[in-house]
């Protein structure tokens, strides 16, 4: 499964930039509510990358399985719909974004949830 390590060091380069972008690019220019809510979505989204690419290590040290594949396909929704949902709320605090965060949280818990369990299968 290395298009999980793909997509996580992917995600890790983005996380970086949008950081900085935020940190430098946006200050003072937007409100410190909106840098807060950017900052989360960059946090958020290198955890996920970093666990992108632990289930992509995983996938090849173990004999890879749906519970693994699943829970990357999972964690990369949700990195697109929670992170990218603030990252747009951020920048046109149009507040019905919002709505889409939860879901994207959603998915990163089923994630590590499947995560888990395909831990204890090979336990």
């Amino acid at each position: 499964m290395n298009i999980f390590v793909f997509f996580g060091a992917l995600n890790a380069c983005i996380s970086v930039a949008l950081g900085a972008f935020g940190a430098h690019g946006l200050k003072g220019i937007m409100d410190q509510k909106y840098l807060d809510i950017w900052e989360t979505g960059v946090r958020y989204e290198m955890y996920h990358a970093l666990g992108l690419i632990a289930i992509g290590i995983l996938s090849g040290i173990l004999k890879s399985s749906a519970l693994l594949s699943w829970s990357g396909w999972l964690m990369l929704i949700g990195i697109v719909l929670f992170s990218g949902s603030l990252y747009v709320l951020s920048l046109t605090k149009i507040s019905v974004l919002g709505a889409i965060t939860p879901i994207g949280g959603v998915a990163f818990l089923a994630s590590w949830i499947l995560l888990a369990i395909a831990a204890v299968k090979w336990m």
